[in-house]
């Protein structure tokens, strides 16, 4: 698996003349070689030259958490009294244009144009994001996995057996990321639990507020799973309880944003362009009178990110592929009031669009 993601991004290299490919912290590491490096002070990076062997760079005491792959990469350890930019400098070579990765920390960037001023650095994702986001068989029943346990936690919530009134809103967060580890993952992510008027803020963080009877709470939550490789995959998803009996104008917002989420993911078609996607739903939520509630993009790709290409936005025209994994999340917010979302992962397939997330999506009401 390894080899041909190598093989895949080297061809692409090749069309894009990029000479060497540098990654260090973030998923495209994992990715390409099933390594994740801790983001340290110490330089970790990946150096793969479109000819040539691949090095992956590691300080000495992390040697031990790295799976060696023969043929896929061979080890470069430094110790503490060395230099790892003369290192990677040396690995490098007299590359005229190297892509490195979006997240690489600024200083390690910094120190490599000085050391090598007459490299070209270009953003890694212009080579990794048009593989990493076209997703295979095995990747999309990875996702499929985290989806499945993140609905798991999903009906919980809905059903009542996860209490809401009379808790805070991060003593609920927690929980809810209790329970996603319970169900495989190996890491929360996020776990965003908004009440009442915090719903109209749409990465509210959860704090000490209370949950009164009577509120609307907006629940987005969603980890990483790792696949039999180790490489982790992500889930996210986001439902809403209201507790009693709800006012009958949430109501008629609620029915709105769920006709148009269900549109959108029909919409999500191999083919269609992604703004045409965002266009669809957020056109109805216009017509019925909250076009400016709808503050956000309609949603992002998923993968070995929980944010990653392609993003579903007007003005992004690239047309959907079989394999692409997107998040489908349109939203209704009226601030100091509350706020509406509803979200599920979806993947573009040869026979219609894949819903990954099938928990029930009308509004859940709880007596309170």
């Amino acid at each position: 698996m390894f080899q041909q993601r190598m093989d895949r991004v080297r061809s692409l290299m090749a069309e894009e003349q990029v000479d060497v490919l540098l990654l260090s912290v973030g998923a495209d590491l994992p990715y390409f070689c099933g390594y994740e490096a801790m983001p340290l002070e110490r330089l970790t990076m990946l150096v793969v030259p479109q000819d040539g062997d691949t090095r992956l760079i590691v300080p000495r005491l992390e040697a031990p958490r790295v799976i060696e792959r023969p043929g896929v990469f061979e080890m470069a350890v430094w110790d503490e009294t060395d230099d790892p930019i003369d290192l990677a400098s040396s690995l490098i070579g007299a590359a005229s244009t190297a892509a490195i990765g979006d997240h690489t920390w600024a200083g390690f960037l910094v120190d490599l144009m000085k050391a090598l001023p007459s490299t070209e650095f270009r953003r890694a994702s212009e080579v990794t994001s048009p593989i990493r986001s076209v997703k295979d068989e095995a990747e999309v029943e990875s996702l499929r996995a985290a989806a499945a346990a993140a609905d798991r936690v999903a009906v919980d919530l809905r059903s009542g057996d996860i209490e809401l009134a009379g808790r805070t809103e991060a003593e609920v967060s927690a929980e809810l990321g209790r329970r996603l580890l319970a169900e495989g993952h190996q890491r929360v992510n996020f776990a965003i639990v908004a009440a009442g008027e915090n719903a109209a803020s749409p990465h509210h963080e959860p704090g000490e507020r209370v949950i009164e009877p009577g509120e609307i709470v907006l629940c987005d939550f969603g980890g990483t799973m790792a696949d039999a490789d180790g490489v982790g995959y992500c889930s996210d998803i986001t439902r809403c309880v209201h507790l009693g009996e709800p006012p009958a104008d949430l109501v008629d917002a609620y029915d709105v944003l769920f006709e148009a989420q269900a549109a959108q993911v029909a919409a999500a078609e191999v083919g269609r362009p992604c703004q045409e996607v965002d266009r669809v739903g957020r056109g109805m939520i216009a017509e019925a009178g909250f076009g400016d509630n709808f503050i956000h993009r309609t949603g992002h790709g998923i993968g070995t990110e929980a944010h990653e290409d392609p993003y579903i936005v007007e003005g992004n025209t690239l047309e959907l592929r079989a394999g692409h994994a997107f998040s489908i999340e349109p939203g209704i917010y009226l601030a100091g009031r509350w706020g509406l979302r509803l979200e599920d992962i979806v993947v573009a397939a040869a026979d219609g669009p894949d819903n990954l997330t099938t928990t029930d999506h009308r509004l859940a009401v709880i007596d309170a």
